[in-house]
């Protein structure tokens, strides 16, 4: 494996959680349902977690959470872009639709994040050592949570955008009722959404 690009991984990584930090905290300003209030509370406080263990991973594996990577600068810049969506959004003064900018901007954050925690536990699983240790505990930490911010996520953007349309929708969205935290399930998940209509 080229150990430039795992060191380029996690410094990625680690952007997207501090960027991630930042998307949560201006989503909150936007949020008017209570159920994903709470769930982004709670989002809130697992990415700053989420931060913590990165900056611990690095620190095992003797790397500088300071340097500055061409796609770590990338990274910062898609953040600060979704935090402008979404102070934008809260300008225009339409709580509703500022809600939807704010699912969609937490929906784009979390899929970064989740493909990176995808590609350490893929380096994680070929590494050997105290990389692979360090890299899989890591991942075992933070693994449901990811898959659940980014399932539950866009479960909740789906069942928003349905209800601002004029359709029945679900909220808490069938994600959030049926606890999903894989793909399939997300799956399944979307797929009963009429029978709870």
């Amino acid at each position: 494996m080229r150990k430039e690009q795992i060191a380029e991984l996690l410094y990625q990584a680690l952007e997207t959680e501090k960027g991630g930090i930042e998307v949560y905290e201006t989503a909150l300003k936007c949020v008017a349902n209570a159920d994903l209030k709470r769930e982004w509370e709670e989002y809130l406080e697992q990415t700053r977690t989420h931060e913590q263990i990165v900056l611990e991973t690095m620190e095992k594996l003797g790397l500088d959470p300071d340097i500055e990577t061409p796609g770590r600068l990338v990274v910062r810049h898609i953040g600060e872009a979704l935090v402008k969506a979404m102070e934008m959004a809260l300008d225009a003064d339409q709580p509703g639709a500022a809600q939807i900018v704010a699912c969609e901007c937490v929906v784009e954050a979390e899929t970064k994040d989740h493909l990176n925690w995808e590609l350490i536990h893929q380096v994680a699983d070929n590494a050997k050592g105290t990389e692979r240790e360090a890299l899989k505990a890591a991942y075992e930490q933070v693994e449901e949570q990811e898959d659940e911010h980014l399932y539950h996520s866009t479960g909740w953007c789906r069942e928003l955008w349905i209800g601002s349309l004029g359709l029945p929708s679900v909220l808490p969205p069938p994600e959030e009722e049926k606890e999903v935290k894989t793909a399939i399930g997300a799956a399944r998940a979307k797929k009963a959404r009429k029978a709870m209509l």
